[in-house]
């Protein structure tokens, strides 16, 4: 008896939650069709009147779909006990659950993390340009490494033409000469060359400056407060002015001048004639021009590689911003919003717990229905059917208590009293019966049918 009575306890639970599972089925499938409409109606273009109706249309199909499917799992799968069947249907859930999650569980991830997810694409695009920012001026920057090697050889190029002139140093006459006027020449050159990148300077971070304060207005539109479709296309506005002072940036290294100006220091070199008073200076003068022809070789050589190491250094190339959908960006950046995706998903496949539990519990109930005897299980109309049936096979009568013995053997005759004249003989009485008029038999149950329980 304890295992009917659990079984029939687990029965009327099922039934006294049956009106709560509707309803809580009922809130989810409408919870999900209200964030399906959050997320869909940033996807969709046109007026806000189509807009409106066509999303509400939506979300209203996909609230539908998901009630209808739980509905029939709900009512289906603790019903069905065979294995191959019940595996059938476990398939048919899943790829329902996928469909939800297609048509549904990303939209509600879109509109539970759309905004997060967009700030999160402008955070991302704002790294990349700060990063090709400080590309760019370093770059430019670079080519400010060769100012003191060339400073140094324009000092130098004066220096020797100062002692050539005050005290004859290299040819061993003083005065302006030829020497003299080669190598002022060459220091000029320098100097010029060193008046150009300390010029580059200046321009360099003029354009740095101006691009951190495009910079400094992009963080502000990623962690300003409203609505991020606005400050999304402001921040593009940005971007379109940060390009620009990028590719102003490249334009201004003189590295590849720099290069220029070296070559041109050995393939233009222009001697002057030697102007000695006698053969011997002259002869003097002229060593020493082919000293400072190979000494100029020999600086324009190493200005150039120094160029060329700056020139090998990669351009940067220019960014392209794209913008995205609340829905695109949360697809992109899944990894960064798991809570939200899962919360999403939850929303639109919770009733998968409750098919499962729905089916423990039928099972359970099955076997605990099993395991009982056929006699416990009997009800009262089908004993009193029983009885009925046993009165009209023995056509005995029935009693309200049990018959004697004695009662039950002494057969129901009578005994004639002894007399002169014989008597007739007695017949036995006919058995009395509960009702004179003999009740058919209801044979319409076929073999094997059971009685049906109430």
């Amino acid at each position: 008896m304890l295992r009917k009575n659990n079984a029939a306890r687990l029965q009327e639970t099922v039934k006294g939650v049956e009106t709560m599972t509707r309803f809580a089925l009922a809130v989810l499938a409408l919870a999900s069709g209200v964030y399906t409409y959050l997320g869909v109606r940033g996807l969709l273009d046109g007026t806000a009147t189509f807009v409106f109706f066509a999303a509400i249309i939506y979300s209203a199909a996909v609230s539908v779909a998901i009630y209808a499917f739980w509905t029939f799992m709900l009512r289906f799968v603790p019903l069905v006990t065979n294995a191959g069947q019940r595996v059938a249907l476990f398939l048919t859930m899943l790829v329902g659950c996928l469909m939800i999650m297609a048509m549904s569980s990303w939209l509600n991830a879109a509109a539970l993390a759309g905004s997060a997810a967009l700030e999160q694409h402008l955070a991302v695009n704002l790294e990349g340009y700060v990063g090709d920012l400080d590309q760019a001026h370093a770059n430019a920057l670079a080519a400010q490494s060769l100012l003191p090697d060339v400073q140094r050889a324009a000092d130098r190029f004066g220096r020797l033409a100062d002692d050539e002139r005050n005290s004859g140093a290299l040819t061993g006459t003083q005065g302006s000469g030829s020497v003299v006027q080669l190598l002022t020449q060459m220091s000029a050159q320098m100097t010029e060359l060193t008046t150009t990148i300390t010029n580059s300077r200046d321009q360099v971070q003029s354009l740095f400056d101006e691009g951190s304060a495009h910079l400094a207005k992009m963080r502000e539109l990623v962690s300003g407060t409203g609505e991020i479709g606005p400050r999304s296309d402001a921040f593009a506005a940005e971007v379109v002015q940060l390009n620009a002072v990028i590719t102003s940036l490249q334009e201004t290294d003189v590295a590849p001048s720099v290069k220029r100006a070296s070559a041109d220091l050995a393939a233009g070199f222009i001697a002057p004639v030697a102007d000695g008073g006698s053969s011997d200076l002259v002869t003097r003068q002229d060593t020493v021009m082919g000293t400072v022809r190979d000494s100029v070789a020999a600086q324009s050589t190493a200005l150039a590689a120094a160029a060329d190491e700056i020139l090998k250094t990669p351009k940067v190339e220019a960014r392209r911003y794209t913008p995205l959908s609340s829905a695109e960006a949360v697809l992109r950046y899944w990894s960064d919003f798991i809570p939200s995706w899962a919360g999403a998903i939850s929303i639109d496949l919770l009733p998968v717990v409750l098919v499962l539990v729905l089916m423990i519990v039928h099972d359970a109930m099955r076997r605990e229905m099993g395991n009982i005897d056929e006699a416990e299980t009997i009800t009262a109309a089908e004993m009193l059917r029983s009885l009925d049936l046993y009165r009209q096979l023995t056509n005995k009568p029935l009693v309200d208590g049990p018959l004697a013995p004695a009662e039950a053997e002494v057969p129901d005759v009578v005994v004639p009293a002894p007399s002169a004249t014989p008597a007739a003989p007695v017949v036995p009485d006919k058995p009395a019966t509960a009702d004179a008029t003999v009740t058919a038999l209801d044979v319409t149950r076929k073999r094997g049918d059971t009685p049906t329980r109430t």
